[in-house]
């Protein structure tokens, strides 16, 4: 159960610890095991880190695009190669079960190298006719980038942030979660395999005050963050202070509304999927299920029959479907939303409970009768906590499901090709899916609105947030001058 990295931190290349820094544990969630011991960087540690990635970055900026491009694709197969062993590692490290991380972790990652290594030649400028003379555009890459991971998807996060970053030429300094610090290790790894220059990517671990360090660092052209609404907040106050370039992918509590038309077995497996899947601890989960009251009853019915059919259990273990949460911490909070939940008048239909007394284990929980100002209705849990609401005016389930802070993402499900258009038009929410949920190709921007964050990661939309664009205007003829 050992997962012990060569060192805490990848510079430039190379494996580096200084026990000068505060120790900290990669615990197993599933048992409370320790399986990885590591330090947090230090300020020379950080130091180190941003003048490898300032000393290479102008040199891999300067190579083709193709040659960069094949770089990511080659650690795109290495990944693909060694999915299975990435996959324990990222469920060691988060306790998520490994039927869903051979699937969507590793593998999320991979695609999201392939993805801009295709990409990386294809980028060009602009030519602007401007009658004799003319006008030329040029994309450069921003420099040094800082990306900040969450705990959730570590592999993914690290990937998707990574990936556009060196594909269009900048270097990269990341910080992983103290919770899941061990993925961005392994991706550092690979990368150098695969032929990526010492210093164009690393990795330096530690808590808020290393990433606060990263984000202040004068010599830091953009900060990438994922996680919460608090933290998003001073990382994009201090990036601003900065005049830094930043992309900010925080938290939601996103409405999925099921319409009387919807096909109900596919409306259920896609609430379960946005609520349960990883243990709901997922920024985009449709925690606000709107379900029109003539189909609430069935609703309600199928979806507490398959959610107790649920299989908890050992997250190594390809049979079992929901794990721990990620801490103790993490545990506690969600129960005590589900105490909060029940205190505020709203009907336990199954769920509810601690399960077992070993590891972080939440039963899948579900919710009725809900109210939209209930607190499990307003505020984020982040565990498998699903609340279900009422509703039967279209005008009015629109307003309700965007009367919230947050709009990071939404779902509807109708046959009525027509209303899920309408609807989906009117919804405040800067991801959306149509009779599904909870689908990110890596092909597909991903980002919200209002206090769910800033930017969008992934597809072309990526470009515009690692490169920025030079005008350059080319004089044909005669200066004509007035002097």
């Amino acid at each position: 159960m050992r997962a012990q990295p060569k060192a805490s931190h990848f510079i430039a290349g190379t494996w580096t610890e200084d026990q000068a820094g505060a120790r900290f544990d990669s615990v197993f969630p599933a048992t409370g095991e320790v399986v990885a011991q590591l330090h947090a960087a230090t300020p020379e540690v950080v130091e180190r880190a941003v003048n490898a990635a300032v000393a290479a970055q102008k040199d891999w900026a300067a190579r083709p695009p193709v040659e960069r491009g094949r770089v990511l694709r080659r650690a795109a197969d290495i990944i693909r190669a060694r999915n299975h062993e990435l996959s324990v590692l990222e469920t060691l490290d988060t306790g998520k079960p490994l039927q869903e991380t051979l699937v969507a972790d590793a593998a999320s990652g991979a695609d999201a190298l392939e993805y801009f290594g295709g990409f990386a030649a294809t980028v060009t400028g602009q030519t602007i006719a401007l009658g004799q003379d003319m006008a030329y555009t040029l994309r450069e890459p921003l420099g040094v980038c800082v990306g900040i991971g969450a705990w959730n998807y570590p592999m993914q996060i690290v990937c998707w942030k990574a990936a556009p970053a060196l594909a269009f030429g900048n270097a990269m300094v990341f910080k992983p979660s103290e919770l899941t610090p061990l993925s961005a290790l392994a991706l550092a790894e690979i990368l150098q395999e695969a032929g990526l220059p010492d210093g164009v990517f690393n990795v330096v671990q530690g808590m808020g005050d290393v990433g606060a360090a990263l984000v202040r660092d004068p010599r830091v052209a953009k900060v990438s963050l994922t996680g919460s609404v608090p933290t998003g907040r001073k990382v994009y106050a201090a990036a601003a202070e900065g005049i830094k370039s930043a992309t900010m992918e925080l938290g939601g509590k996103s409405p999925l509304i099921i319409f009387e038309d919807a096909d109900l077995d596919n409306a259920v497996g896609a609430a379960m999927l946005a609520n349960f899947y990883s243990a709901g601890q997922i920024c985009s989960n449709g925690t606000r299920v709107f379900v029109h009251h003539r189909v609430k009853a069935a609703f309600l019915d199928k979806l507490a029959a398959r959610t107790e059919a649920v299989t908890m259990g050992d997250p190594l273990d390809e049979a079992t479907q929901i794990g721990p949460m990620v801490s103790e911490r993490q545990m506690a909070q969600v129960l005590g939303y589900i105490e909060q939940g029940k205190a505020e008048g709203a009907r336990m239909v199954c769920g509810g409970k601690r399960e077992g007394t070993t590891g972080c284990f939440v039963q899948p929980t579900l919710f009725a009768d809900v109210t939209d100002q209930m607190v499990i209705a307003r505020e984020e849990i982040f565990g498998p906590v699903m609340a279900v609401l009422d509703f039967e005016d279209e005008a009015d389930v629109i307003a309700r499901a965007n009367d919230t802070e947050y709009g990071l993402a939404a779902g509807v499900f109708t046959r009525d090709i027509s209303r899920a258009h309408r609807v989906v038009a009117q919804l405040e929410a800067g991801t959306c899916w149509i009779n599904a949920y909870n689908l990110t190709p890596v092909e597909m921007p991903f980002g919200g609105v209002k206090a769910s964050g800033v930017g969008r990661e992934n597809g072309h939309a990526a470009l515009e947030h690692y490169t920025r664009i030079k005008s350059v205007y080319l004089g044909l003829g005669d200066v004509e001058s007035p002097y």
